[in-house]
């Protein structure tokens, strides 16, 4: 997948960190599906960060939604310290989340310009 920072006009991140499902259910995977089914954007990433992380891992509709999200291509990243921190890394890769340390690449999108959505 093409790296957001390599092409920032055309890349959106989504930086999610709420623990409240219906944000996560009702606008982070919806518009995230339907803006890499529309074009709208090239590549498409969705970053667990923090609290998002445990309720991911323990949230059994969201799995399913997740599952839907990348099917269509959005890659889904959770920060791997995080994710650390809450004991839910394995479940994480698991369910098909590639996680990883998101520090130095959160830093690099916003210093490459790349869109970002902060929920």
């Amino acid at each position: 997948m093409t790296r957001p920072e390599n092409n920032p006009g055309k890349s959106l991140v989504i930086l999610w960190t709420t623990s409240d499902p219906e944000v996560a259910e009702n606008m982070i995977f919806m518009y995230a599906k339907k803006a890499k089914s529309m074009g709208w954007w090239e590549t498409i990433q969705v970053v667990i960060w923090g609290p998002s992380a445990k309720l991911m891992a323990g949230h059994t509709d969201l799995q399913g939604s997740l599952a839907d999200v990348l099917d269509s291509g959005v890659e889904v990243i959770a920060c791997k310290t995080c994710a650390d921190r809450y004991g839910v890394s394995e479940i994480l890769e698991g369910l098909g989340i590639t996680v990883r340390y998101m520090g130095e690449p959160l830093t690099g999108y916003l210093q490459s310009g790349v869109h970002m959505l902060t929920l």
